[in-house]
């Protein structure tokens, strides 16, 4: 049923500009991502800040604006508001909110040393989904003085029992079905028991990632793990498996969370190469599947790689 007086005033909403925010990491953000999605001791290039290949996975600014900008834990019903409210928006029940659909476009390296960098938040859209409705955020993020973008993020929220006040229905997203042969490769993420307790530390301090007690009130059996976490996972596994392991080869990425995964749950990364509009790039069509469970939990994924350069002959 939806919300009796529940209504967006839609003109004010989108296109909204919120204040820009400060954030900052360093290399011990990136080592402690790279271990919260799952990359493993052989690769040390993630891992061990003296590696001569070092790098941050590219995911690794999703997990920077629930951060913020210092090193210590923060309450995640106010890091997730962000600085203000969003005009035209009622009030409604945060812990109705599902993490929908995320993308994430990369227009240059992430500086191996970290930093301070600004994130530019936009409503980018607001519908009426009938049984909720959903956000649309994007954020931008530059340097500290906005002359440099690093990369564009894009975020849709699904608040459940919000929707049927008559807004607009939103635009059709694009489909990407895998082709019906086999993948061209297939990459387990074992997620651990604490997997959840370790990304956490990344920024997003949710509770409902971490507290035993809270969860069965909001309609899990135990706490779940970040989707975030999850999402970072598959795009390691690409990277690693269709790009040489060279992260600079990643352009893009964008995916629907369908189901939630539960820590110590054994998620299966199904990818099928396929033709990219740009001769430059190679697309990947891939999925993610809880073995345990045979439960899809990402679908619609889709990556963008940077086919290899060929080297020149001397």
């Amino acid at each position: 049923m939806p919300v009796e007086g529940f209504k967006v005033d839609v003109e004010k909403a989108v296109g909204h500009q919120f204040e820009s925010e400060k954030v900052i990491c360093n290399k011990r953000d990136f080592l402690l991502y790279a271990l919260g999605v799952g990359v493993k001791e052989d690769e040390l290039k993630y891992l061990y800040e003296l590696n001569k290949d070092f790098s941050p996975l590219p995911t690794y600014p999703l997990a920077l604006l629930l951060k913020g900008n210092d090193f210590d834990v923060n309450l995640f019903k106010e890091r997730a508001n962000g600085k203000g409210g969003l005009p035209g928006m009622p009030y409604y029940d945060p812990n109705k909110i599902v993490h929908g659909e995320q993308s994430l476009e990369v227009f240059r390296p992430f500086p191996v040393n970290g930093g301070t960098f600004s994130a530019k938040k936009t409503c980018t859209g607001v519908y009426d989904k009938g049984s909720g409705m959903v956000i649309e955020t994007t954020v931008d993020l530059y340097d500290e003085q906005e002359n440099v973008k690093y990369c564009s993020m894009t975020s849709k929220s699904f608040v459940r029992g919000y929707g049927g006040w008559n807004g607009p229905k939103g635009p059709k997203g694009v489909s990407y079905t895998p082709p019906k042969r086999n993948p061209d490769a297939v990459e387990t993420f074992a997620s651990t028991a604490n997997q959840a307790l370790i990304y956490r530390l990344s920024g997003d301090y949710n509770p409902l990632h971490a507290d035993t007690e809270l969860a069965p009130t909001i309609g899990f059996p135990k706490p779940i793990l970040h989707g975030l976490c999850t999402y970072g996972a598959c795009a390691h596994l690409i990277i690693k498996a269709l790009a040489e392991n060279d992260p600079t080869r990643f352009k893009s990425i964008e995916a629907r969370f369908s189901s939630p995964v539960f820590p110590g749950e054994t998620v299966e990364v199904y990818m099928w190469k396929v033709d990219s509009k740009d001769p430059k790039t190679q697309g990947v069509i891939f999925a993610a599947k809880a073995k345990e469970r045979d439960v899809v939990v990402i679908n619609n994924g889709y990556v963008t790689l940077y086919k290899k350069t060929p080297e020149s002959k001397l």
